[in-house]
């Protein structure tokens, strides 16, 4: 057993989506969060600047004892999992948020056409097609980069009116027609996961990416031998620039409220 806290970092809020789901799977482990507000959106940034947040961060998590750390965030998993790789022991494992859902239609939709959305630096890096050709030549995939979707949910407009249209505009791509599947690779995407699911009529299957990313650190810490046992776990939020807005939006991407306490780094 390891009761040392799992690291988990992304650009901002939308990472508490995989933080919550992977509590819910392993309720007995504790965990540090790290949203690096100050500096958001990564999708927008440099891949030298994303790599250098990513260290740093990774660098500040592993100061804190953390026995894994999970790169919540497309952008960087895409453009940083090497760097911060090379900069961890060997014995502290490092999860993205990109392979396991690779792996996940790889196995499921041989031959068939599937659908992914992102940030610009998500979908500029052509990570999902090059690594799925890789795997599987047969999968047809359609990418398109949906920069205002995470603004969009940042300033609170999900589940209405302007959610609806703002989808629509980007779904409504005759490339998609077809598609099997529908990879939101974006951690702020599963707060619209149902009106996407809703656009599509229920007849595309909208990836989980939380809950194939949860299963897949449970999995990698249960043959390492890393599993908590703890009945206290520690539940503990930093966020690089704090502001009301954070606060009340992180309540909203974790389920329930959490204290949200402010960390600047140097890079």
């Amino acid at each position: 057993m390891d009761n040392r806290p799992i690291g988990i970092f992304d650009s901002g809020i939308g990472g508490l989506t995989i933080a919550q789901e992977l509590h819910r799977v392993l309720p007995s482990e504790s965990m540090l969060y790290f949203g690096d507000t100050a500096h958001l959106p990564y999708g927008d940034k440099s891949p030298e600047t994303i790599i250098g947040y990513s260290v740093t961060i990774t660098e500040f998590l592993l100061k804190h004892n953390c026995k894994a750390v999970l790169i919540a965030c497309n952008s960087a998993s895409s453009t940083a999992y090497d760097a911060v790789v090379s900069h961890v022991p060997t014995d502290v494992p490092v999860f993205n948020v990109i392979d396991p859902l690779i792996e996940y239609i790889s196995k499921r939709f041989h031959a068939e056409k599937v659908g992914v959305i992102g940030t610009r630096a998500t979908i500029g890096s052509h990570v999902f097609l090059n690594r799925t050709r890789a795997i599987d030549p047969s999968i047809i995939l359609v990418e398109k980069s949906t920069g205002l979707l995470a603004s969009m949910i940042e300033e609170g407009f999900h589940n209405n009116e302007i959610s609806q249209a703002v989808i629509q505009a980007y779904l409504e791509d005759s490339r998609f027609e077809g598609i099997k599947a529908l990879i939101p690779a974006c951690t702020h995407y599963p707060l619209i996961s149902n009106e996407i699911d809703d656009y599509f009529k229920h007849q595309v299957e909208v990836i989980d990416a939380p809950g194939i990313i949860a299963q897949q650190v449970k999995r990698a810490l249960e043959e390492n031998n890393q599993l908590s046992d703890s009945e206290n776990p520690d539940l503990h939020f930093m966020v690089s620039d704090l502001t009301a807005s954070f606060q009340k939006s992180a309540a909203i991407f974790f389920g329930e409220k959490v204290k949200l306490e402010e960390k600047r780094l140097v890079h």
